[in-house]
């Protein structure tokens, strides 16, 4: 594995980076064994022909918190990004082999609070399975990082992730505002064990499965940015 520094710059310049091998097949066996183990019938739970998704994936499946914070990533976390980082968001997207999920181009534009309140600079509140979410200042978008943990083999053709480098350099850019005349578009195939670490203000998307292969990803995202007076972090979770 580069030295973090490498991927720092990466991260700076392309709005991602690709790290290889972070987790071994029996930590992978761990994490999926405590999903399969989890209480399904909870609202935080959907599952569809097309997809598996838990939300608040750390609350709910809480012993996974073992494996995936290991050492490995741990020392890459805070070679790249430094101390003081919290966890704001956890989700678990399963794409079934059959699965006709696609997802155009898009910037994750929102954070999940736990109230909705009166704050400028906080706008496009909406409400989905019982947790708020907000547009919130750019400055605090800018600052959250994500972590895509991958337990698949995962390229073009079960759904890996497509995106516009240095598309998170241009803050809010609207997807039907492409001039594909001047970008380019890259996609980030990632191998089971590895990790894709992205802003959220890069702009990307993902196709449907066609190899008959499953696509199951583990997305984090962390910030070290305290929220105004009146609002928290919905998941804040101090795990590093």
């Amino acid at each position: 594995m580069d030295k973090p520094t490498s991927f720092k710059d990466q991260i700076a310049e392309n709005g991602f980076a690709i790290i290889e091998e972070i987790y071994s097949k029996e930590e992978i066996d761990q994490i999926v064994d405590q999903i399969e183990q989890a209480d399904q019938s909870k609202m935080t739970f959907r599952k569809s022909t097309d997809l598996f998704a838990i939300r608040q994936f750390l609350k709910e499946v809480p012993d996974s918190m073992v494996p995936i914070f290991n050492h490995k990533l741990k020392t890459l976390i805070y070679g790249i990004f430094g101390t003081g980082y919290f966890n704001v968001k956890s989700i678990y997207f399963d794409k079934p082999s059959t699965s006709n999920w696609y997802v155009p181009y898009h910037q994750d534009l929102t954070i999940a609070v736990d109230r909705n309140t009166d704050l400028v600079g906080f706008s496009s509140w909406t409400v989905k399975q019982q947790q708020f979410a907000v547009q919130p200042p750019l400055e605090i978008l800018k600052n959250i990082f994500t972590i895509r943990i991958h337990l698949d083999n995962t390229n073009a053709e079960n759904g890996a992730l497509k995106v516009i480098p240095k598309s998170h350099l241009k803050n809010i850019y609207r997807p039907e505002t492409i001039n594909w005349t001047t970008e380019t578009e890259i996609t980030c195939n990632v191998k089971a064990g590895g990790i894709m670490i992205m802003k959220p203000l890069l702009l990307h998307s993902s196709e449907r499965t066609t190899n008959q292969r499953r696509r199951r990803v583990i997305h984090l995202e962390f910030s070290d940015s305290e929220l105004p007076s009146g609002i928290e972090w919905a998941e804040k979770l101090h795990c590093l």
